[in-house]
């Protein structure tokens, strides 16, 4: 399994009037995270949809576990659990230096231009599948 890596800072805009991250953020952290480990199998989301698919968010859950609070230097953690005839689930943890603050996954569905369901085109199903192994 390619577990892809991602060090960031938390942005002031990142928290909420506490100085802690705001719970809403840790899925945006999900998409740098998604969006990075996607361009590191040379397959960035720009050329999966210029080829005709789209990854539409079906579901997403997280788990806190402690909070991040501003300026802290985080590490986003994306892998690929499973990769059925249309969908992909990734796996997060957003850590910090004394360990994870947050977990989750998400799972997107292939769609068309249109927004209708698609089953995954064989060229991306395979470079997802190898990712898993």
């Amino acid at each position: 399994m390619r577990v892809h890596e991602l060090r960031t800072r938390v942005r002031y805009a990142d928290t909420d009037q506490m100085g802690v991250v705001h719970h809403a953020r840790y899925l945006e952290y999900f998409e740098m995270g998604r969006t990075e480990w996607m361009r590191r199998l040379g397959l960035p989301y720009s050329e999966v949809e210029r080829r005709g698919v789209f990854l539409a968010v079906v579901e997403a859950h997280l788990r806190y576990r402690k909070e991040v609070r501003f300026d802290a230097e985080i590490l986003i953690r994306t892998w690929v659990e499973s990769v059925g005839g249309a969908k992909v689930k990734f796996c997060y943890q957003v850590c910090d230096s004394e360990g994870v603050a947050a977990e989750g996954w998400t799972v997107l569905g292939s769609v068309n231009r249109e927004g209708r369901p698609m089953r995954m085109p064989p060229w991306l199903r395979k470079v997802l599948e190898e990712a898993v192994k």
